[in-house]
């Protein structure tokens, strides 16, 4: 394939899970586009749609949800129809949309559920337990003083689900299978996750619903300090919530709650891998926080989502029609050198951040201090301990145009002393 700097624009590929799965992030591509048109229609595609590359624009577009959806669809895709259609059937019926894919009222209202469960002061009685979970996945990391481990399975992937799993009030003994159900949703684009089965997306949905079935059962009879609790006895204008809608908000907080910390965190430590004088920088305590939001921006996890305008109007001079979609690409929008100083530089003392990893306006993560927090515990721990640190073989990339995943980061590392 030629390079993006010698493609006409409207055959740059934006959405191709391959490009991701072989080359990472295209940002030559999406740099070209910022420069040079930086709201551009791709009419030819599968699913005509525009591109929307800088963070001024995104931002604009995402502070108006009334007038950009999320509803009608979340996100595109070369193969649009089928991968839409695999989303959103499941088991013969239409699948129930999670908090990501509502708009208001409905949205709103969902949202004030869990809002008050999630702010830094409700998250502060949560800090022991996280810390604790940190400390023991990074102690069983450096057993040896030296080694080589896969990083994603020994810190990455057990730490957000161990979180997540010990939030909703899931058995540990249960958590890895949180891990594989995550994995075949978000991951059907994946032959890995897929294995064959065009429908497998689907079926680790309805694996994942069986299970909560259950256990929201139980929580409706004997209440726990969870949030399967919280679902199960939620009321929404006076009505509880129904089954499914319970059963979805499960399915979201596994999903969302996992698969972005997880790629954070590994794509974090192959940045620091890359940078050994940040990674230097960030072990020290006063650059940890700054640290972690340079990994975000630097990652930027989600790689795009979808909105449609809900009636004609104007973005950046640009005729927008009711109906149309659009694609907010938040990786591009997080190297906009028009908001970051040297956006192509690792700098783990960036300040200040106003990154977009976690969307922005009425969908803004609803997660972001659970995420923040994570990190932070992972990374407290394991940097200060860490001699050195190399890869030790390729990263293997998630093939997948929705999240930018690694599933493996085979790492080499010598421990310091003591």
């Amino acid at each position: 394939m030629a390079a993006a700097a010698e493609l006409p624009l409207d055959q740059l590929e934006l959405l191709d899970p391959e490009i991701f799965l072989r080359s990472g992030y295209p940002h030559d591509a999406w740099r070209r586009l910022r420069h040079e048109s930086p709201i551009h229609y791709f009419g030819s595609h599968h699913q005509p749609f525009w591109a929307i590359t800088k963070h001024e624009d995104i931002t604009t577009i995402s502070k108006q949800p009334e007038l950009f959806l999320n509803g009608p669809r979340l996100f595109l895709h070369p193969r649009v129809e089928e991968a839409q259609t695999e989303f959103d059937a499941i088991g013969g019926f239409e699948r129930p949309k999670t908090l990501i894919e509502m708009d208001n009222p409905l949205h709103r209202a969902n949202r004030k559920l869990i809002s008050s469960r999630f702010t830094p002061a409700a998250l502060k009685k949560i800090h022991s337990e996280v810390d604790r979970i940190a400390r023991k996945f990074v102690d069983d990391m450096l057993v040896e003083e030296e080694g080589e481990v896969d990083f994603v399975e020994k810190i990455a992937a057990p730490l957000p689900i161990a979180v997540i799993g010990w939030l909703l009030g899931v058995p540990e003994s249960d958590w890895m299978q949180l891990y594989d159900w995550t994995n075949r949703m978000l991951g059907f684009d994946d032959p890995e996750f897929a294995q064959g089965n065009d429908n497998e997306g689907a079926q680790a949905i309805i694996e994942l619903f069986t299970y909560f079935t259950s256990l929201v059962e139980a929580r409706k009879k004997d209440p726990k300090d969870d949030l399967i609790t919280v679902f199960a006895h939620a009321e929404i204008d006076g009505q509880k919530l129904p089954l499914i809608d319970v059963l979805a908000w499960c399915q979201i907080i596994v999903s969302a709650g996992n698969e972005t910390t997880r790629n954070a965190t590994t794509g974090g430590m192959l940045a620091l891998i890359e940078h050994p004088a940040e990674r230097r920088k960030m072990a020290q305590a006063a650059n940890l926080r700054s640290g972690i939001e340079e990994i975000l921006r630097w990652t930027s996890p989600i790689i795009h989502f979808a909105r449609t305008a809900s009636a004609d109007t104007v973005v950046g001079g640009h005729a927008i029609a009711e109906g149309d979609v659009v694609a907010l690409f938040y990786p591009s929008a997080n190297r906009d050198e028009d908001v970051f100083v040297d956006p192509y530089r690792f700098d783990v003392t960036r300040k200040p951040n106003r990154h977009l990893a976690f969307g922005v306006g009425e969908h803004f993560c609803a997660g972001a201090h659970v995420a923040r927090l994570e990190l932070e515990m992972a990374y407290k721990y394991l940097l200060p301990r860490l001699e050195e640190v190399e890869l030790a073989g390729p990263p293997d990339r998630l093939r997948s145009n929705l999240v930018g995943g690694i599933k493996r980061l085979p790492i080499r590392f010598k421990a310091k002393r003591g």
